[in-house]
């Protein structure tokens, strides 16, 4: 692909480049900064229309205020590319998301220009006011700069923040970056200048702003001026909530028009506004610049690689359909049997599945934004009334609502049904999106049901199952990706709660694997078998209740016994391991083995590599069996 010519951005090595450049040349470099986001993204993939709704402000920002040693922090951080390449980090961009590579978020240990990393939300303006009162503490002249989208002002974490900073008296600012709503040009135009004026001193009162406006007309026009005052209220009356928690609101005003940015910036940035913080509210456009994103935004929110003249994705047509997409068609045609069957997600309709069950059955399908405590504990109600509410929420964001599942939900043992999408490694999103967790934060809570699917069959069969479950909270977890191809299962067929099956028999060492890993374990009993030694494999179904009659059999029968989980120490081997001793199957020497997760944090890679490092893969299953059985005081093993 040849490259668009970026001749003022070749020479930015930093935002210090930047500030070199005069005002006037800024909106070029913003130019050449989205058409070299835009091709950097087609080469990795990522998240394209959020960073691209944001290029003016970085700009902005950086060409202001004086990074790093001025903290900019990115709450999600998934609109941060720009960001990236402005600075230092431009030559590394073909490594984004990859193995090695950047990151794509934000991250303390890639660059001093990142001093917050993020990519759940809404922790921006928190952060911000923690560095705002360290810099106070420590008399210094630095400034806190939290980027905050409207989608993460959802979030209840925003607004404890906000109203603690503003008792504060700290001058922190916050920037609602608002892609929501249109700017028509005329009201863009002159709600810029309102904004300007309004930054540029203090104000008693709307009239009083309405009244310089008003200048702007001929005397004769006193209807105009009649306008401009109502124009201002309407205009300032967008923060009145923000005031209200004690912030000087700015705003709105046109986040792709440096005549608007730059100004009012470096007022926010000379002034304390009385020792208040500041919210300035910028309206931009997801994807704008770039025609097939302006047109999708969803549908480029995050991307495969793609072709830039066209925007067409490069993706593989699927083998077989992936778990999201089974458990949402289970949950379909569970819904048309059911009309207690309701459905609620945090602002992920589409990662989750629940966007094509909101096309099927919009009154039972709940989307709450960006609110995980909310979204449980909206759950438990509707239990309480006799409803069966899912809840599809991804791993490692439902640990956002632990104190609800535990306070809300098990407490009263509310049959609240969890779906826990993106369950193991995740690939490009790396350690913040990694669901590793869930099976030891919910493993520990009384009268919960966990189990997990060895393919899309069993899947389709656990949520078919945590239906009838009245009595009790329920989760299954599920990896990103596609099934295995099988066959799936009856609409009315379900499973006995807290029962394995086994899959294969053998003598020497039982493989006891859970969810993702039971194929893989599958893989390593062929592996001992070209050695010699036959392996019993297993697949658990469910981590809780735990099947206590199999569990006995394989202690008794074979000389060694290997746990495997997608998931953290202190999870299903912790079970297990409980079970054994609690039984007194662990009092005759039987040789057992955990293989879980490593007790590290894994950068973004490909999943199957991840699986490998983390040692969890066939050949590593193979290595460990082997061990095992050397480890075995009975070595009179039986082979074949």
């Amino acid at each position: 692909m040849t490259r668009r010519p970026t001749p003022l951005l070749d020479r930015i090595r930093d935002p210090a480049d930047l500030r070199q450049f005069p005002e006037s040349d800024l909106q070029r470099i913003a130019d050449e900064l989205r058409w070299d986001t835009i091709e950097s993204v087609a080469e990795t993939g990522g998240h394209l229309g959020a960073s691209l709704g944001v290029v003016e402000l970085t700009v902005a920002l950086h060409y202001v205020f004086d990074t790093p040693h001025d903290r900019l922090i990115w709450d999600v951080s998934h609109q941060s590319y720009p960001h990236k390449i402005l600075t230092g980090r431009r030559d590394r961009m073909q490594t984004l998301r990859q193995g090695g590579g950047l990151s794509g978020f934000t991250k303390r240990t890639e660059s001093p220009y990142d001093p917050f990393g993020a990519a759940h939300s809404s922790t921006s303006i928190s952060a911000g006011l923690g560095m705002a009162t360290a810099f106070d503490l420590s008399r210094s002249s630095q400034r806190a700069v939290a980027v905050i989208g409207d989608g993460a002002m959802t979030a209840g974490m925003a607004y404890e923040a906000m109203n603690n900073a503003g008792v504060s008296g700290l001058p922190l600012v916050v920037i609602l970056n608002d892609n929501e709503m249109s700017i028509a040009p005329p009201v863009g135009a002159l709600s810029g200048y309102l904004s300007r004026l309004a930054s540029s001193r203090p104000y008693s009162s709307l009239r009083s702003i309405a009244k310089d406006v008003a200048r702007l007309f001929p005397k004769p026009f006193e209807e105009a001026a009649r306008r401009a005052e109502e124009l201002a209220r309407g205009i300032v009356g967008h923060g009145e909530l923000f005031q209200a928690l004690g912030f000087y609101y700015v705003g709105p005003i046109n986040g792709h028009a440096m005549a608007d940015l730059v100004p009012v910036l470096q007022h926010l940035k000379n002034q304390d506004q009385g020792g208040r913080p500041v919210l300035l509210h910028v309206l931009t456009e997801k994807g704008k610049g770039y025609k097939p994103a302006e047109a999708s935004a969803d549908r480029y929110h995050g991307v495969s690689t793609f072709d830039v003249a066209t925007g067409a994705q490069a993706k593989a047509k699927p083998a077989a359909p992936s778990y999201t997409s089974v458990f949402a068609d289970t949950l379909i045609t569970l819904k048309e049997r059911d009309p207690r069957i309701v459905s609620i997600t945090a602002a992920m309709p589409g990662g989750t599945g629940l966007d094509k069950v909101a096309k099927r059955f919009p009154e039972r399908t709940f989307d709450v934004g960006i609110a995980e405590q909310h979204g449980v504990t909206f759950a438990a109600g509707l239990a309480t009334e006799g409803y069966k509410p899912f809840v599809a929420i991804y791993s490692t964001f439902l640990q956002r609502a632990y104190d609800q599942i535990v306070h809300d939900v098990a407490i009263q043992k509310l049959p609240v049904r969890f779906a826990l999408d993106r369950a193991g490694y995740v690939g490009a999103d790396g350690q913040t999106h990694c669901g590793a967790f869930d099976i030891a934060y919910l493993g520990c809570l009384p009268d919960f049901v966990l189990c997990a699917p060895s393919d899309e069959s069993e899947l389709a069969l656990m949520v078919q199952t945590m239906a009838e479950i009245d009595d009790r909270p329920s989760a299954v977890r599920f990896p990103r990706g596609e099934g295995l191809g099988v066959a799936l299962p009856a609409p009315d067929a379900t499973l006995e709660i807290g029962k394995g099956r086994i899959l294969r028999e053998g003598t020497a060492v039982a493989i006891l694997a859970y969810g993702s890993r039971v194929a893989d374990s599958m893989k390593a009993a062929d592996m001992l078998a070209e050695r010699g030694l036959s392996a019993t494999v297993v697949d658990a179904r469910f981590a809780k209740p735990l099947d206590g009659d199999l569990l006995a059999r394989l202690a008794r029968e074979h000389p060694a016994v290997i746990t495997v989980e997608e998931g953290s120490t202190g999870g299903f081997g912790a079970l297990v391991l409980h079970r054994l001793a609690s039984d007194g199957l662990l009092d005759r020497g039987l040789v057992i083995r955990t293989m879980t997760m490593p007790d590290a944090f894994f950068d973004q890679d490909k999943p199957a590599e991840q699986v490998r490092l983390a040692g969890l893969d066939a050949k590593s299953i193979m290595s460990a069996a082997l061990k095992a059985v050397a480890d075995s005081p009975a070595r009179a093993i039986v082979r074949g």
